[in-house]
């Protein structure tokens, strides 16, 4: 039996059904990438990424041009060669790249599409990709495009390792051997991959099983190294009461030279000089990297500002609060160290004086504020010039330092009951578990007032977007501390030019803002040929050292390639060197202040 269906109702119907095969689609979209490798010593990675049940007329394929965490315009798709479109019968179809990191399909409504390319990656950099006859090393972004409008949907990647290769370490979840899956573009891209036949260590902290997977040769002692990175992470889980992720890997490249990290949802990558491990300031710097990038667990992954998520991966993201981001997660990496038992009293309380000292002998500090160059990371911070130092103002050291100010500020107004902890797991509890957004400028501070219990602009007017300098004795006097210049009444003579020596030449590299050269101008590219009347090479610091205030000297410089002498006046150096030292007869009040800061209980 069959029932009639009046003409209204059929028009609604008909309607319905091609509007359900309009949109339905990209719901039903799937996405594989298979990530392959066949000639390692070539350094090309082969990609290939399908996409079925799109259906559309053509399709956008795209190349994010920078690495989240890592805030430049680093031009990735520059290394994509070979881009060629199939369909799901192996038929070619028509692309054409139409700006610089898109490429686009004309799929004509096939049910699937494929597309190969190759990236050339030579780079070993914790923000780049990287393949030899050693390892391969892939960070998303500079590896996987995306089909546009497919972002959010889930897919499957496929690694296929050189038949050299052994292993593969990520964060990704695995669902069978080499093949893993992820829930959207944003967790693929910020998963990194180690490919090869590297040391996987394990230990477990906070009830999860944390992965270390060590690329590279070094002298570090497996065991006591896993003990040591579990106390800097257990240090950081108690900070904020839980652990976010049921998982998490280090990747660790240990290299003949290198330093950094990069963070990510539920892993990172470490770089460090293999042979770092043996020293106490290489190990501890170590460790102190662990727990920066750890730290960025939450801070940054979860709790960011509100332009850092979701990314733009074609554009800059503009924030000012990097300070907070990066400066804040700085003033936390020593300190975990610290708290954690790993690293001496002094040798912490030296760590913060000479970030202090860092920071108030560098001429861009009354250039420019933390809060502008966290807003010029983009154009300023990973691309370094002679002058640099004159003009800007790192956001991890300054704003590390005003962690510091901050947390000293707090204990004092709550006589040692709240610190930088309290503001840190409030603004987790609230933007990332609460509100699951991003946070702005006058939230971060309005959390700061409300633990301190006081107003704070005159702070923010003048240290975060200002560059006045503050009294460091006036607030680390709350934990019973003064910040003394050793060289205050130093009578020493500033030289300021700092030079390379090649090839018999000596070659001035920058020269530093109030310094005697910079007064007498001298330049960056003079060569320096004599002082005095005499001829100088690698010999140099025997005649600018020792310096006093008053002294001329002569100096015969080569200016693109004109003779000429310049008469330097040598100057006062006004540089600080601030160390910390304990006022007599601390309070009560100023001791438990003290050992709260520094994790040592009451005692």
């Amino acid at each position: 039996m069959f029932h009639t269906i009046n003409q209204p109702k059929l028009y609604l119907l008909v309607f319905l059904l091609s509007l359900a095969s309009f949109i339905s689609p990209a719901f039903a979209a799937e996405i594989r990438y298979t990530l392959e490798m066949p000639e390692p010593h070539t350094h090309y990675f082969e990609v290939t990424a399908e996409l079925k049940g799109a259906k559309k007329k053509h399709i956008d394929f795209t190349m994010p041009v920078w690495a989240p965490g890592s805030y430049l315009v680093r031009e990735f798709p520059k290394n994509v060669e070979g881009f060629t479109a199939t369909d799901g019968n192996g038929k070619a179809l028509r692309a054409e790249k139409i700006d610089k990191n898109t490429w686009r399909v004309y799929s004509n409504r096939a049910s699937e599409v494929k597309v190969n390319y190759k990236v050339y990656a030579f780079e070993l950099t914790v923000r780049t990709s990287f393949l030899d006859a050693s390892h391969g090393y892939v960070n998303g972004t500079s590896i996987f495009m995306y089909p546009e409008g497919y972002e959010k949907e889930d897919g499957t990647l496929v690694v296929k390792p050189h038949s050299s290769f052994s292993k593969v370490s990520t964060g990704l979840k695995s669902t069978s051997k080499f093949t893993y899956s992820f829930p959207n573009y944003d967790v693929l891209a910020d998963s990194p991959l180690e490919i090869g036949n590297h040391e996987v260590y394990t230990y477990e902290a906070g009830g999860v099983t944390h992965e270390v997977a060590m690329y590279g040769e070094g002298n570090y002692e497996p065991e006591r190294l896993m003990a040591d990175m579990k106390r800097v992470t257990e240090e950081a889980i108690s900070i904020f009461g839980e652990l976010p992720v049921d998982r998490y890997v280090f990747i660790v490249h240990n290299m003949q030279r290198g330093g950094g990290g990069l963070e990510h949802l539920n892993s990172t990558t470490l770089q460090t000089s293999r042979f770092s491990y043996s020293s106490e300031s290489g190990y501890t710097g170590f460790l102190s990297l662990v727990a920066h990038e750890y730290f960025h667990l939450w801070n940054v992954k979860r709790l960011r500002p509100a332009p850092l998520g979701p990314f733009n991966y074609n554009e800059e993201n503009y924030t000012k609060l990097l300070w907070v981001s990066e400066g804040i997660t700085s003033y936390y990496d020593d300190l975990i160290v610290r708290r954690a038992g790993l690293m001496p009293e002094q040798r912490y309380l030296d760590v913060v004086a000479g970030s202090i000292s860092n920071v108030e002998n560098t001429p861009g500090n009354k250039v420019q504020a933390v809060s502008e160059s966290s807003f010029d990371a983009w154009i300023k911070y990973y691309r370094q010039n002679e002058n640099s130092n004159n003009a800007e103002v790192s956001y991890y050291t300054k704003g590390g330092v005003l962690g510091q100010l901050l947390n000293m500020e707090i204990l004092k107004s709550t006589n040692g009951a709240k610190d930088l902890d309290d503001v840190m797991r409030n603004m987790y509890s609230r933007y990332y578990k609460q509100l699951d957004r991003g946070f702005t400028e006058a939230e971060f501070k309005a959390e700061i007032e409300r633990v301190a219990g006081k107003n704070m602009d005159a702070f923010f007017r003048d240290y975060v977007n200002g560059t006045k300098s503050p009294d460091y004795s006036a607030y680390f006097n709350a934990a019973g501390l003064k910040v003394v210049n050793v060289n205050e009444n130093a009578n020493t003579g500033s030289w300021g030019a700092n030079t390379t020596y090649n090839d018999g030449r000596v070659t001035i590299a920058s020269v530093v803002n109030g310094s005697s050269a910079y007064e007498a101008g001298l330049n960056v590219k003079d060569e320096i040929v004599a002082v005095n009347g005499f001829r100088v090479g690698s010999d140099l610091d025997r005649y600018v050292t020792g310096l006093k205030p008053g002294e001329e000297l002569e100096v015969l410089i080569a200016r693109d390639g004109i003779m000429q002498v310049v008469q330097v006046k040598v100057l006062k150096d006004d540089r600080a060197r601030f160390k910390f030292e304990k006022v007599a007869n601390a309070t009560p009040e100023q001791i438990k202040i003290y050992n709260k800061w520094l994790g040592m209980g009451n005692s």
